[in-house]
């Protein structure tokens, strides 16, 4: 019987994202796998979680492609990108805070292709006079990570009604980096 590591990869992130000690003999259950065929697949939870780290970088890439961040104005760049990454921010949250991904001081380069594109697009408002300049672009791509993740946990626990995700993200943060036209 052939793997679907899509599959694998999509009920392991289900699971993690819930709750990040989930055992590797649960997530092959929930795979419709046996614990040896994940093992065979995936050498160890490291293995696992380095391979949900490829698959949330791509997905989130995915996300910020049809997102179209380099037409318009940024802002409403910025309210397409947080539209395209809500199917996949319960796993972009996992990861942010999955702490093995950044122990070993080798960051994988996904990640700073994605904050160069948000950064990109944050400099770009600050550029056009519509964001905030006394923010970073660094500072201002954590805060949109943060929302996200924020988000994505608020919803999992049933605190904010995930058709309400996007609209909630967009007008904190929107609201937070925009440049009051009052001298």
């Amino acid at each position: 019987m052939a793997v679907d590591r899509e599959r694998v990869l999509k009920e392991a992130a289900a699971l993690l994202t819930r709750r990040a000690s989930t055992p590797m003999d649960e997530i092959a259950r929930a795979a419709g796998i046996s614990r040896a065929t994940l093992h065979r697949h995936f050498a160890g939870r490291d293995a696992l979680i380095r391979a949900l780290e490829e698959h949330g970088i791509a997905q989130f890439v995915q996300a910020m492609d049809a997102a179209r961040l380099e037409e318009g104005d940024a802002a409403e760049a910025l309210r397409r990108l947080i539209a395209e990454a809500e199917p996949v921010a319960a796993v972009l949250a996992f990861l942010f805070t999955e702490n093995q991904l950044f122990e070993d001081g080798e960051i994988n380069a996904g990640w700073a292709e994605l904050d160069a594109r948000i950064s990109a697009l944050f400099r770009r408002g600050q550029e056009e006079g519509d964001f905030r300049i006394d923010l970073s672009a660094a500072w201002l791509t954590e805060a949109f990570y943060g929302l996200i993740g924020a988000g994505a946990y608020a919803v999992h626990e049933g605190r904010v009604a995930r058709n309400d995700l996007t609209h909630s993200i967009v007008e904190l943060l929107l609201g937070g980096i925009r440049r009051s036209m009052e001298k």
